[in-house]
Order: C-alpha cells, then structure tokens, then sequence
C-alpha cells in the first residue's frame, strides 16, 4: 500500500473488518470499444481575458487600484477606504486536506462579490479553465422531463497540489515535490431536474476503479486503461480524466467539475467566520508514530477557521476507526454546516469580507470552461440555493474491502443501485411526492404497424462495445409482433436500457413495448428528441434478448447506507478512544 505523501499520514490501517458502509453520430454499433509518465498537470492559464480585463486586473497597479476602488464603490458613496488590507487567515503548518471547503463557497457566494466591472473582470482573470472530459465516453446528457428540466451534476476535485509554495507552508510534504497532484477528494453533486432536492456522493480516494483511456488536451499524450486508485484518475491528464473516471463507473452524466488545491482555504474559512463542527468527546487526532492531523479540540460544538479548519477537514487519525471512511463523514458534517451558514446569510453582510472571498475562491479554483465566468457561477449558486438544506442529502458510495483490507471497491449490488437512483433523478431520502398510479393509456395503433427504432447504447470505453445489440434486438421485438421495427446503427451509450416516445399518444404504444420486453414502467420515458417510439439498449443488457432485470417493488427505495446524512440534521461526530484527552 503506497504511503501517504503527507507528514503524520501513514498508510491506512487494516480495517477491523468489512462494512457496507447524442448520440455524438460519427460512431457505428459494430465498433468495440497503467501508465504514470511524468507531464504537465491538468488546468489551462488563468484563461482568455478582454481588453478591459488586461488593462486593469491583470497588471500590478491597475489590478490593485480596481479591488480598492470595488470595494470603495461597495462600502457606498464612492469613497475609499484607507489603510484598510484584506483580511489575510494565519498560515501555519498543515498537511492533506478535503478541498471543497473552496469549491461550496465559490458556487454559493463568487458571484455576490462583483462590485464594479473591473474588479469582475479581475475575477474572471483569477479562474483557471480545463477541458471537461478527456476520455471517449459516448454517454448523453439525459433527456428533459416534461416540463423541459433536466437534473445537474458537478463534480466537485479537491487536488494535493505539491508544487506550489503556498502549499507547501501549509504543510505539504516536501518529498512529494515534482510530483502529480492526486484528486484526493471527490464529490459528486446531484441536483434534480426541478431543484426540489440534491444530492452529495462520495468517494474513498483509494477505491479501485477502472480509469479510462484520456488523452492529455496540453501534449496529446495518452494515458492508456488501467485499474488503480480513484484518486490518480487526475494524473492522466488533470480533472477531465477524473470526470471521464466518474461517468464510466456510475454511467451519471456529468455537467460541470470544479477543483481547488488547499492554499486558499485558510483564507477563505475566516472570511466566514468559521464553520460551526461537533465532536462527542475530547479529541487530538496525533499519536507517538506521528499519526494524525494536530486537531485538538475538547467535548461540544466548535467553530472552527483557518488552520484547524483544514485540520478537521484531514482528519483520520481520530475519528471511529482511523480511516478514510470516518474523514469522509466529518467532511459531509462540515460541509452541510456550511452550506446552513452560508444560506442564512449572517455571516457575509459585509462587502470588504465578500469581496476577499471571493478574492480567494477564484484564485482557487480550475472550472471547465461551461463555468469559466464569475456571471456563470453566480448563476449557478442560485440554481442551487433553490433547493431546500431539508432535501439534501449526503452518503458514501457503498462500498466493501479487499485484499485484507488494504483498499476498498465498489459494494456490488448496492454502489450500482445508488448510481442508478441518481441517474434517474430519484431522491435518496426517499421524500419524492409519490406520483398517482395513472391509468395505462391504450396503444394508439396495432403493434404490427408501429414503427419502432432500436438503438445500440453500450458503447462504454471500459466495458467496451457489445457489437450488433441493436441488430439481435430489433430481431426479438420484430418476433413480439412489431413488424415495422429497425435498427438505427448509430452507437450511443447510457448505463439503462429506455423506452422512449414523443407525445402523450405514443405513450400507450410505449408502455406495451415495455411490457412485452419485461421493462419496468420506469424505464419509460417522454423525449422530445424523438419522433418514433424508440429503444436504446442499455449497458444493463448487454447479451441475450431476454431482459435479465425483473421489476422490483422497491425500485425507487435506496439501499441501507449507514453514513446518510440529512443537510438539516447537527451531528457530532464519534472520537476514537484512542485519540482522546
């Protein structure tokens, strides 16, 4: 088991035991379909700026004199005010943290902080910009609803960039310089397609996935398949590896990413005043091997800022039984606390504080480019604040150990029931208005004459093509009797088998095509991307013309996970005894 690049950080210890814890078109059906060279890590420059931006925020002076006039415009009546310096946290010594204390605070606040034209160009100067997605995955965005919604997902990065001095006088591991920054944090953020709940998925950075093939966008090197920890996905040519990772294991459509490195977290946890933890007993997360972040906080509700903020957020060393399991927790638990504080908005009503914010979110943060503006990520936090912190609701991907422990994998079974929940936009605290059973509409017309398009949607890189699905399916729903089926040889990919239709009067026809197949009621779908009824099989299915997946009655129910956590609910988290005082 590798060592952990970081002071007072070790390899995880065995665990006591396991616990659950498009169709792009230029692709045919018939297609099929580890490396660690050093190179270039992933993120562009601070990206394009405009004439404006490069005579004012991006040099020296002009960039000094528009923050202070910004703000000066902010306080009211134009004046400046003197002898005034942004609040700056206390930098001491840290070592790896959880990341996305920046990225939350970016979505929610950047944008608030936009006083004056030149400073807001000066922000967009700050934001650094990298390609989404640098596998070859064929998975589509899902299609809107029928109210024309479509479900949000961002993947949130937190990097342990090495490299940079800043970094390193927060506590950074100086043997680690030279080398990649793995994305040691990983979060994906699900929004529903009518903004009434979200939800947040971890995780663990060592989990075992298979890591496509990407292709760095900055030397065309490619990164070939490979199976190995989660968190080196970002290596292979920066965060759009670590999205094209993401979408291959859990067949979610991902939207946006957004990364930071820890150097601007000090900062930015004392521009909110601190983020209110809880602990059930005294903790010091340090041992006599070295072993532990340095937190030490005594019995109760703290709130935490700067440097311990950052102790809190690395933490396993302390918390139930010293992995990255328990950390995973404290993060969901900080993050949601956050996100309360922020929304009831008591602790950012002064303009020079927001401003400094937003100063050090941006200066954080690497987006893709479809959130390369403050305007897009304002944009963005109001899209989010729409959903209420009661339907929030953040877990662990299931998951179990292997190779005695050493390292953990996808729990089969409940990790693919989860991804499938969040692919089709079901809420995981079950509180989704149960719709009325509705009467099944008749089929329009008789089966013999409905046209049918059957398309092959297993066209995933990792699993690789199942050539001619759509050839030996059409066969099979021509035999049920639809004798105007064919087969569209354009090959997409999507992780579940669906049946499509483009109007309420196809709707009969398509509920009795599920039927015949054996496909739940779920699977199908109004499209207004469609003009026949059509069938796209899934990578659910890939061989036999069976449907091997019967429909369950439980269907809609997440499967048990222990580590749940409700955005309203205060917890404290469990100490190890063994790291107490």
């Amino acid at each position: 088991m590798r060592q952990s690049g970081v002071r007072g950080e070790g390899a995880r210890r065995r665990a006591p035991g396991p616990r659950d814890g498009g169709r792009d078109g230029g692709a045919r059906e018939e297609d099929g379909g580890a490396s660690r060279d050093a190179g270039p890590t992933a993120g562009e420059g601070a990206g394009s700026q405009d004439a404006a931006a490069a005579d004012t925020g991006s040099q020296g002076g002009g960039r000094a004199e528009s923050r202070r006039a910004a703000r000066a415009d902010a306080q009211g009546g134009g004046r400046r005010r003197k002898g005034k310096k942004a609040p700056r946290g206390k930098r001491s010594r840290g070592v790896r943290i959880l990341r996305w204390t920046a990225l939350t605070l970016a979505v929610l606040i950047v944008g608030a902080a936009g006083a004056g034209y030149l400073y807001y160009q000066h922000l967009n100067g700050n934001i650094k910009k990298a390609e989404l997605d640098l596998g070859d995955s064929k998975l589509t965005k899902p299609e809107p609803n029928a109210a024309g919604q479509t479900p949000l997902n961002i993947l949130l990065i937190g990097e342990d960039d090495r490299n940079k001095k800043e970094n390193l006088k927060l506590g950074g591991a100086k043997q680690d310089v030279g080398r990649k920054p793995l994305a040691d944090v990983q979060m994906l953020v699900h929004v529903s397609a009518d903004r009434s709940n979200m939800t947040v998925i971890s995780i663990p950075r060592d989990t075992r996935v298979t890591i496509p093939k990407c292709t760095d966008p900055k030397d065309n090197h490619v990164y070939p398949k490979t199976f190995a920890p989660i968190n080196e996905s970002l290596q292979h040519g920066g965060p759009g590896c670590t999205v094209a990772t993401w979408k291959e294991l859990t067949g979610i459509y991902i939207d946006h990413f957004m990364m930071v490195d820890f150097s601007g977290v000090v900062d930015m946890a004392d521009a909110v005043g601190g983020v209110p933890v809880c602990v059930d007993a005294n903790i010091y997360s340090h041992d006599s091997k070295g072993h532990g972040s340095g937190l030490r906080l005594t019995k109760g509700t703290h709130p935490v800022k700067g440097v311990q903020a950052l102790q809190w957020l690395r933490t396993r060393y302390g918390f139930e039984d010293n992995t990255d399991i328990g950390r995973a927790k404290a993060q969901h638990q900080y993050m949601s606390s956050m996100v309360r504080q922020l929304k009831s908005g008591t602790k950012l009503s002064d303009p020079g504080k927001l401003m400094d914010l937003a100063e050090a979110a941006t200066n954080a943060l690497t987006v893709d480019h479809g959130l390369g503006t403050v305007k897009k990520l304002y944009d963005l936090g109001n899209d989010l604040k729409r959903v209420p912190t009661k339907r929030t609701t953040m877990v662990t991907m299931p998951w179990e150990y292997r190779n005695d422990g050493e390292y953990v994998v996808p729990k089969p079974g409940d990790a693919e029931k989860t991804f499938s929940l969040i692919r089709n936009d079901v809420a995981l605290d079950g509180k989704d208005k149960k719709k009325k059973a509705a009467k099944v509409p008749a089929p329009s017309m008789d089966k013999g004459e409905l046209p049918v398009v059957v398309q092959n949607g297993t066209g995933s890189t990792v699993l690789g093509a199942a050539s001619g699905r759509a050839r030996d399916i059409t066969a099979e729903v021509a035999r049920l009797g639809y004798a105007k089926a064919t087969a569209n040889t354009v090959l997409t990919s999507q992780a579940d088998t669906t049946i499509s239709y483009p109007d309420k009067a196809r709707q009969g026809d398509a509920l009795a095509l599920a039927k015949a197949l054996g496909l739940s009621k779920t699977a199908v779908k109004e499209s207004q991307s469609v003009t026949e009824v059509t069938l796209v099989v899934g990578n659910d299915w890939r061989e036999g013309t069976t449907y091997p997946k019967s429909s369950a009655a439980d269907e809609d129910k997440a499967p048990k996970i222990d580590d749940t956590l409700n955005g309203d609910e205060k917890k404290c988290m469990h100490v190890n005894p063994g790291y107490t005082f």
